[in-house]
């Protein structure tokens, strides 16, 4: 249970770390590169059983 409620928060952070707003063409990938590096952690625990 925890592990879904985490991975729907991870995938929602991901999609709103999108630079698209003119203020964050700047950032580059580096929000979405590291919640889409969380999101592949977290989805390979999942998958093990450790969450």
């Amino acid at each position: 249970m925890l592990g879904t409620i985490l991975l729907i928060i991870l995938v929602v952070l991901l999609i709103a770390a999108i630079p698209t707003w003119p203020y964050s063409t700047g950032w580059g990938y580096g929000p979405s590169g590291f919640l889409g590096l969380l999101l592949v952690v977290l989805l390979i625990l999942v998958l093990m059983g450790r969450i």
